[in-house]
């Protein structure tokens, strides 16, 4: 392939770890490619996510690139799970060390596409209109911003910040009434950091999540120098583990194990930090005995930690299975409540009526702000692709085609999209499994593919309909198994007001689900049509 009238080979949409990785994939191979990026610069979610006490929940050294041992050897993470500032400063590393900048349009967002005569059209913000034989989406699983639908939101008179666009320059907390709305990932990552900072702090909670303590700590050098030795071990457990790395466990179920080794084996998981301890034991994702005895140890902690009765008993989760919502993992998020400065507002039994100019008055009375930050989550999965004014065959927008649900075959192509491919798309185990694995094998997948069609002079690839039609038939059938449709989380959609309830990852795992994808490779790319 090669560039012919204006035309790209492939058109990269976002410069996160996925794009940047397929960018520098498809120029390996002598693809004419480019990629546009809406941010100033790389980075994707790590690029805007960088309010305070923004932090990976994967451990540093499983959260790396690991196709390239030069990279992997050369790049020295500080602590065990790395801040937003240094994982940013690593993807900039790896865009200058690719040379892949010069390939690359910031400050370009894609609002429409559409395939005619064998290419994509896509137009950008900016007017410029790109030409390309095939699309590759790389627009992460969560970057489509929320935004719920407050009332009198647009009249307040203070600072607005959204976490998931936090400002490049510093805000100024300090001596400052801080109201945060949401307390997800983000707002359990936050709430301890402004709490240091803020005259006040009030907390405006929906629902209680599970989170357990990160223990984070500087990362020793003997312990960098025993993973780059432990390197190809690493690639190995990216391709035949569940979360493509190895995650601590016991290998028994919780409900054939005594009551006092059960509690033992908790109390390690707990103290060693991170989320591992969910796969303590075998039975606690799938059974819902075994998972209420997860989550009662949990709400032990809680109250432990939490001195007021009362205000422990609303930082609770009751009601829905642990790990059926994200879990988070925190720096010191319950001890904040313990401080007179910081309070929580149940919004079940109290709920926001409406935001002021001055604040947010609720049920019970007005809270005085200078400051409101929305914790508020992402359009997960679809919001990022539908966002992008993709259309097929026929006109219909991917947004209208997925009114009820997101449909793909794979999580990697949609049928009557031909030449598109959605890196970590719904119905692949995006951010079931470390999501850095994912990227890598979709990538290499999506590269492979492309080469295929090269070498054998295949002009259009594009998912049948009754292979998505299975696929989708799949992925619902293994989230049946396990404890997810219980909830209403943004696994679901629940998040979106009037989106469509479906659980849209493969929650089989990623060496299962690599395997799959391998084998549709080794059979031709079964499921394609190809011409």
């Amino acid at each position: 392939m090669g560039s012919l009238g204006g035309v790209l080979d492939v058109a990269v949409i976002g410069a996160g770890f996925a794009g940047m990785h397929m960018l520098d994939q498809l120029r390996r191979h002598g693809f004419d490619c480019h990629a546009y990026e809406s941010a100033p610069g790389v980075g994707g979610t790590w690029y805007w996510n960088r309010y305070p006490g923004a932090r990976c929940d994967v451990e540093s050294l499983d959260y790396s690139y690991l196709h390239d041992r030069e990279l992997y050897e050369a790049w020295a993470w500080s602590s065990r799970f790395a801040s937003q500032p240094e994982i940013l400063r690593y993807a900039e590393h790896f865009a200058e060390r690719q040379d892949l900048l010069p390939h690359i349009t910031f400050g370009t967002t894609v609002l429409g596409a559409t395939f005619a005569d064998g290419s994509w059209t896509l137009g950008t913000d900016t007017g410029e209109q790109v030409r390309a034989r095939f699309v590759v989406t790389a627009v992460g699983c969560m970057s489509a911003v929320n935004t719920p639908p407050i009332p009198g939101l647009e009249q307040f008179g203070g600072t607005l910040l959204r976490t998931a666009r936090w400002p490049t320059e510093p805000v100024e907390l300090t001596g400052r009434r801080v109201g945060v709305i949401g307390t997800g990932s983000s707002g359990v990552q936050l709430v301890p950091e402004l709490a240091r900072e803020a005259a006040e702090l009030v907390v405006f909670q929906r629902t209680p999540n599970f989170s357990v303590p990160a223990r984070n700590r500087p990362l020793t050098e003997a312990e960098r120098v025993a993973a780059v030795t432990e390197y190809e071990r690493k690639v190995v457990h990216a391709s035949t583990t569940r979360f493509g790395h190895p995650v601590t466990g016991t290998g028994r179920a919780a409900l054939a194990t005594e009551p006092a080794e059960r509690a033992a084996e908790f109390d390690k998981g707990w103290e060693r930090g991170g989320t591992h301890i969910v796969a303590t034991f075998t039975d606690t994702g799938r059974d819902p005995t075994a998972n209420a005895v997860l989550a009662e140890y949990f709400r032990d902690r809680i109250r432990e930690t939490v001195h007021d009765e009362q205000l422990a008993r609303a930082l609770t989760p009751i009601g829905y299975p642990i790990g059926t919502k994200r879990l988070c993992v925190d720096d010191g998020y319950y001890e904040t409540f313990n401080h007179s400065h910081v309070e929580l507002v149940d919004l079940r039994h109290d709920p926001i009526e409406e935001v002021t100019e001055t604040g947010i008055r609720t049920r019970s009375g007005d809270y005085e702000l200078d400051v409101l930050v929305l914790a508020t989550g992402f359009d997960a999965f679809t919001g990022s692709l539908t966002r992008l004014g993709l259309t097929d065959r026929a006109g219909k927008a991917l947004a209208d085609r997925w009114q009820d649900g997101p449909r793909s075959y794979l999580g990697l192509a949609v049928a009557g999209f031909p030449n598109l491919f959605t890196l970590t798309g719904p119905g692949s185990t995006m951010v079931l499994s470390n999501v850095m694995r994912a990227i890598e094998h979709h990538v290499e997948w999506v590269r492979e593919l492309l080469l295929h069609a090269r070498s054998h002079g295949i002009t259009e690839v594009e998912a049948l309909e009754s292979a998505e039609n299975d696929w989708v038939a799949r992925v619902a059938e293994l989230a049946g198994r396990t404890l997810y449709p219980h909830t209403d989380s943004y696994y679901l959609g629940a998040n979106i007001e009037g989106k469509a309830r479906v659980f849209a990852p493969f929650a089989g795992g990623l060496d299962a689900y690599r395997r799959i994808c391998d084998d549709v490779a080794a059979q031709g790319y079964r499921g394609f049509r190809t011409a």
